[in-house]
């Protein structure tokens, strides 16, 4: 029998990674899409999340679906309608593959669903597992009701993943080009206080936790973390040691942060120290559980 899996937001940075790392492992990819585009061993099927509208034949033959689709973070400045974007691309799309699934007969029995740190908010040194309370600010807000409509999958019987993704590092994508440059232009500074909380993770690291939830008997919450996060003064010197820059004896001041990014500062300046002890007990590995080790791997 093939192994088939339905990716959501497979164009993304952890999609792109994924797809080839699934089909390597012999599994059969489908993905949806919002245009019919032909791919080399991926069957392709529309969705619209906004109408709300799907191709249940998506599901023929599928086992799990992966989902990680949602508008990005921190690509617009959050304005009240880019805040409802963000909102609604990750809890519409959920409810719309629950919708398809509850209108078809299907072979699906497991749900991963991408979540994200921002579930804690601002924590400063406190340690967060999994049980930890959930912040009040809008990414606390926005993966409550994310969680919460993924969690409606309990209703069809479905095994419930959510990985409460960190801050991804890779060299092309996501944040970590956004930090580095500054350090590469010689313009290098911790931000805010520098003691905020980063909880990174390798994508390799990412890639191998989708597949090892996919594989194996995972069911609820788990922060997607290494085991040592660091905070934003060492993860800024860290990448100065391994791109071999000076650092300015000064922090770029979080009033100016804020003034430059508004409510969105809280990507850059919130602390969140996470627990990556849950994962672990599974059996998971991580092969990159230092900072120093993960940026010499992606700089090096």
């Amino acid at each position: 029998m093939e192994k088939r899996v339905l990716i959501t937001g497979a164009s993304g940075m952890i999609g792109k990674k994924l797809v080839p790392a699934l089909i390597n492992k012999g599994y059969q990819v489908s993905m949806l899409s919002r245009s019919a585009r032909p791919l080399p061993d991926i069957r392709v099927f529309l969705w619209n999340v906004e109408n709300q509208t799907i191709d249940t034949s998506c599901f023929d033959g599928v086992s799990a679906i992966i989902h990680l689709a949602g508008e990005n973070i921190a690509s617009k400045r959050w304005t009240a309608r880019r805040k409802q974007q963000i909102l609604d691309s990750r809890v519409n799309s959920t409810k719309l593959l629950y919708k398809g699934l509850a209108s078809c007969s299907h072979t699906v029995n497991t749900m991963i669903s991408a979540s994200a740190v921002g579930y804690y908010g601002d924590r400063g040194d406190e340690v967060l597992t999994e049980i930890s309370d959930p912040g009040d600010d809008f990414l606390a807000t926005c993966c409550i009701s994310w969680e919460t409509a993924v969690d409606e999958g309990a209703l069809l019987n479905l095994r419930i993943v959510k990985l409460r993704t960190g801050f991804i590092l890779d060299k092309a994508t996501g944040g970590l080009p956004l930090m580095a440059l500054p350090v590469k232009l010689f313009l290098g500074a911790p931000l805010g206080s520098g003691k905020q909380w980063i909880p990174w993770i390798h994508l390799q690291d990412m890639l191998n936790l989708y597949i090892h939830a996919l594989e194996n008997s995972l069911q609820g919450v788990f922060n997607a973390t290494a085991p040592a996060p660091a905070s934003n003064a060492i993860f800024t010197k860290k990448i100065a040691q391994v791109l071999q820059r000076p650092l300015w004896p000064i922090h770029v001041p979080a009033v100016l942060i804020k003034t430059i990014m508004g409510e969105m500062s809280a990507v850059a300046l919130s602390s969140t120290n996470t627990s990556a002890q849950k994962v672990l007990n599974t059996g998971f590995n991580f092969k990159y559980n230092q900072l120093q080790d993960a940026l010499a791997e992606i700089y090096l």
